[in-house]
């Protein structure tokens, strides 16, 4: 019969370089946390990776035995990762968060021994760095936004006009604006212009239909920008 049990894998950590070898405790502890979690919670530990002599505030991706973990359970079907406690996964409670998070979006979860729901509850500290960590990607985007705003003012300073956007955006042909604004001016919905130009061979600079999204912008440029045809021109 066909094994259904769940799998998952255990991570060991130590920080420092005289709790490692086979005379200390510090590994074995962690082992029998580890192997005791799992056998409570019904899951079987199908590989163990240990970062001897690694500190709990380095990076998960400076990590040689996390990083082999990782690249293993990527290419199989354990999904769970067991540490003896929170400190061993981190010690850094930003660290922790962040990884907590990294592989919450892999669709890998979590646990550690001492405390199965630990990773998942909300405490203040973890709510705390998520705001903390949220008004930082902000604040990046912000200053990305800003810096392509001061470099396109600076190239439309340097050419004379004003530049937007993609440099290598086009606008549509005229007469694809044109029929366009014919045909949605006779009722037709933005995917259905779209269909009608796609029949004619009036297609977008890459060889696919319009989107949906061009097609409005057409019809916005085309009020100020192009002599609109009659509704009941040939």
């Amino acid at each position: 019969m066909k094994n259904s049990k769940r799998t998952a894998v255990a991570y060991y950590r130590t920080s420092s370089a005289t709790n490692v070898g086979a005379d200390k405790d510090s590994i074995e502890r962690q082992k029998a946390a580890v192997k005791a979690c799992a056998r409570s919670l019904g899951l079987e530990i199908t590989g163990e990776f240990y970062d001897a002599a690694v500190s709990g505030a380095d990076a998960m991706d400076a990590r040689p035995g996390f990083r082999d973990m990782m690249a293993t359970m990527l290419s199989n079907c354990a999904r769970t990762i067991i540490v003896e406690n929170a400190s061993r996964f981190a010690r850094d409670l930003i660290v922790q968060e962040t990884g907590y998070q990294a592989l919450k979006a892999k669709g890998i979860e979590l646990i550690a021994a001492d405390s199965p729901d630990s990773f998942v509850s909300d405490t203040p500290t973890a709510v705390l760095i998520r705001q903390i960590l949220g008004a930082v990607a902000q604040f990046e985007k912000t200053m990305l936004v800003e810096k392509l705003r001061g470099a396109r003012d600076r190239k439309s300073a340097k050419l004379g006009r004003r530049i937007e956007g993609n440099p290598a955006w086009k606008p549509a042909p005229a007469e694809h604006v044109a029929i366009a604004t014919k045909l949605a001016r006779n009722g037709l919905s933005l995917r259905a212009v779209s269909a009608e130009l796609a029949a004619v061979g009036y297609l977008s600079p890459s060889g696919r239909p319009y989107g949906a999204q061009s097609i409005a912008c057409m019809l916005k440029g085309a009020a100020t920008t192009v002599r609109l045809p009659e509704a009941s021109a040939a």
